[in-house]
């Protein structure tokens, strides 16, 4: 008798059909085809204890096992639970009249238990546009798609629980929905998983703790703005990681759309949100400078998993200590930082993952730390010029601001007068958002940042006067058609702060005054 199960397999962020069919026929062994790997070959010895430890036998005659399609190599323990069933359907011990309806995943335990699996959301997602009539999935898993609608969703704990559903019982109290009301209910948020990536909240900076530095503010008030990347550069302890680490309170929530997108990354990377729903905050990533290439952009052997680029999809990636990287590090986010994806290509494959993120770069300006300040700095001018050289002329044209920190003047340190608050940053920054959301409300973008030429011609008009300006700023300062296309992008952000439909010359001026790397070497 030959049982077909609906699965899933993640390629890049979305889902594509993985069918698990199972016949029994006359003959013996456990035979598994169609490329898989190793743990799905190691799933058989656990899928066949789990059955025993639960009742079930094992039929003494050949079972053979395909995931199809056959050439699309197939990885991971997700599949435990769907060959399980295909065992027991076959055998005919239970009657599973609802197995053709669910998209079916989870990783078995030996006492029958149903485990996390990764990529809950993009399979919620298929089971929708497939129009499968719900979705089973281990319970901790189904809470990241406990906001998705279209579909039925069944978090589940044992195997027991997968068998009551697929035998047409009601099982509405395992609807996601129904588990998360009971369980805020009984013992509210600690009833739920507390999942590690919604920390980054309880350490937030506040503007009105960084005393002075409100060039710098202001600087990544437009940054948040716009979406713009920006580099902060300064001696110890100037507060470029305070503020770098304040953008997360001035930055607006998340859209819907770019809630589900950032959330698909994370639950395909085994990080989604577990507490329930889609991820609200935008994510705040900061990899040691010394991560590796796989790491920051992506990948591995087994199965291509997004690197720190795509977690910071929709959000921040700081990277401190900027020039202290190997060049190597630095160039890879040359690409991405332009085409806000990246794509990880293999002998047989080739994944995309979205890598729309915002960059905040902070460096010192000199080995020793303390160019500008005065006379303390020991390097000489070609040990200065040879640390700012990692930074190379195209990372430079992707970086909009360029903001460099002096010393707190001591006086301002005592004194300690309060500052504006990052919630009073946030509401500009959410009212020039709202501006852009308007704009881009039909080409797919969420703000100035990621305007491409078309969109440049298109809602950056400028004046004669404007254009004369631009012109002189271009031929004093050398500028790359790229880093002019960046300042109209930024005068653009400028000009929805001050609520001001066109650009006017002001605008385009302070905005190529955050380009002060640009006229000259100032560390000469």
């Amino acid at each position: 008798m030959l049982i077909n199960i609906h699965c899933a397999k993640c390629i890049g962020i979305e889902a594509v059909p993985v069918t698990v069919e199972v016949d029994i026929a006359t003959g013996i062994g456990i035979h598994l085809v169609g490329l898989a790997d190793t743990a799905i070959k190691e799933s058989l010895l656990r899928t066949i204890t789990a059955l025993q430890s639960m009742g079930f036998r094992i039929p003494g005659r050949k079972i053979v096992i395909n995931l199809a399609p056959a050439d699309m190599h197939k990885k991971g323990s997700g599949y435990d639970v769907p060959i399980a069933l295909g065992i027991i359907a076959a055998s005919g011990q239970r009657n599973l009249i609802a197995l053709e309806d669910y998209l079916i995943m989870g990783e078995l335990g030996l006492d029958g238990t149903v485990r996390e699996v990764p990529g809950a959301l993009p399979t919620v997602e298929l089971a929708a546009k497939t129009g499968q009539k719900g979705c089973i999935l281990p319970c901790s898993s189904a809470f990241e798609a406990m906001e998705f609608k279209g579909t039925e969703v069944y978090g589940v704990d044992t195997l027991e629980d997968v068998l009551r559903i697929l035998e047409g019982e009601d099982c509405s109290d395992l609807l996601i929905q129904n588990r998360h009301s009971r369980m805020l209910a009984e013992g509210g948020k600690d009833g739920i998983p507390f999942h590690a990536e919604e920390m980054s909240d309880l350490n937030r900076m506040d503007f009105s703790e960084i005393i002075g530095q409100e060039g710098a503010k202001r600087g990544l008030e437009i940054a948040a703005a716009g979406g713009h990347n920006v580099i902060l550069i300064g001696s110890p302890g100037s507060g470029k990681s305070s503020l770098a680490k304040a953008m997360a309170g001035i930055l607006p929530p998340m859209s819907l759309e770019e809630s589900l997108q950032t959330s698909k990354i994370y639950s395909v990377a085994g990080k989604g949100n577990a507490s329930g729903g889609l991820m609200k905050t935008r994510p705040f990533r900061s990899p040691h400078y010394s991560v590796s290439v796989a790491a920051l952009l992506g990948g591995g052997s087994d199965s291509i998993m997004p690197g720190e680029i795509s977690l910071a999809h929709n959000g921040v990636l700081f990277a401190d200590e900027f020039c202290e990287a190997p060049k190597r590090i630095l160039e890879v986010l040359r690409a991405p930082m332009e085409d806000r994806k990246v794509t990880i290509s293999r002998l047989k494959s080739k994944v995309e993952f979205p890598a729309d993120f915002m960059l905040v770069a902070a460096t010192n300006p000199c080995p020793c730390g303390y160019y500008g300040e005065g006379n303390r700095c020991t390097c000489t001018p070609s040990k200065r010029i040879a640390y700012m050289s990692k930074l190379s002329g195209p990372i430079m044209d992707r970086i909009d601001i360029q903001l460099f920190l002096k010393a707190i003047n001591p006086r301002m340190l005592v004194e300690r007068k309060p500052a504006e608050s990052s919630a009073a940053v946030a509401a500009r920054v959410m009212a020039a958002r709202e501006i852009q959301k308007r704009r881009f409300a039909s080409e797919g973008i969420f703000c100035n940042a990621g305007m491409n030429n078309r969109m440049i011609e298109k809602y950056c008009p400028l004046s004669t006067a404007c254009k004369e300006l631009l012109e002189r700023i271009i031929a004093r300062m050398g500028l790359s058609a790229r880093a002019c296309s960046r300042i109209i992008k930024l005068a653009r952000t400028i000009a929805d702060l001050a609520a001001s439909e066109d650009i006017l010359p002001e605008h385009l001026s302070e905005a190529a005054g955050y380009r002060f790397l640009d006229k000259q070497n100032i560390f000469d």
